[in-house]
């Protein structure tokens, strides 16, 4: 864990060498807040929970995490910085998990200065606290496999451009697997059993339950399975790149 820590703070330090870590954590507050007091009618509504706050996340990440994650192997790719990246004394593995772990924290951040609205609401009224932290460390949970799909994107391409839209869609297909739009797909031609598989991969089933204050082990599993298969998916595409 020493490498993933080395490689983890190299490449975090990477983000606030440019403007892309300040420009993310200002959009992505910006929006936060503005979806919540106009769209979300925060005030109107007159109750003190962060129901709409959250509600907006999963539409949020979906294409702020691919902006983070768009360049964790694309850039390295087409710079060649890869290849440096693969004669230091780390394994590929450390490596894809030092990156990820940046990335995720850096996410973690952002989320973290949107405090003062948990502020707000307890100000304004006597919200349930605990619902509201079930709800942090479920949107955490959210971008951390938002960011596992980023990365495998990124590791196809050595184009951050190309790397986004594969991310989006990606992640817009995992949103939203278990509505008609996707699930009408399969269920003409697919057993039942593989259409409730398919459902049960959606982001946004897995999320609302933890955003109501429930934290299923089922869920935890979930999140963590599927971070670690898309991470893995990463590291066989990088050495099967590295191969060519």
């Amino acid at each position: 864990m020493r490498n993933v820590g080395i490689i983890m703070r190299r490449e975090l330090a990477s983000y606030f060498a440019t403007p892309l870590a300040y420009v993310f954590i200002l959009i992505f507050l910006v929006l936060a807040n503005a979806f919540t007091f106009y769209l979300g009618g925060f005030f109107e509504r007159g109750q003190a929970d962060l129901q709409w706050f959250f509600y907006w996340h999963p539409w949020l990440y979906l294409f702020l995490i691919p902006a983070i994650s768009m360049r964790l192997w694309a850039e390295e790719r087409k710079s060649g910085s890869i290849e440096l990246l693969m004669t230091q004394p780390v394994t590929l593995w450390e490596a894809v998990l030092g990156k990820y772990f940046a990335a995720w924290l850096f996410a973690g951040l952002a989320l973290a200065l949107t405090f003062p609205i948990w502020i707000t609401v307890n100000y304004l009224g006597k919200p349930d606290n605990g619902t509201i932290f079930a709800a942090y460390i479920g949107s955490l949970l959210l971008a951390g496999g938002y960011l596992a799909v980023g990365s495998c994107m990124s590791a196809l391409t050595n184009n951050q451009v190309i790397a986004f839209i594969l991310g989006v869609v990606a992640c817009f297909l995992l949103t939203l697997a278990g509505f008609p739009l996707v699930l009408d797909v399969f269920r003409s031609w697919a057993p039942q059993w593989l259409v409730d598989a398919i459902a049960s991969l959606s982001f946004l089933t897995h999320f609302d339950s933890i955003k109501k204050g429930v934290i299923d082990v089922r869920d935890l599993l979930y999140f963590g399975m599927l971070s670690a298969f898309f991470l893995l998916a990463t590291s066989i595409t990088l050495d099967l790149r590295k191969a060519q």
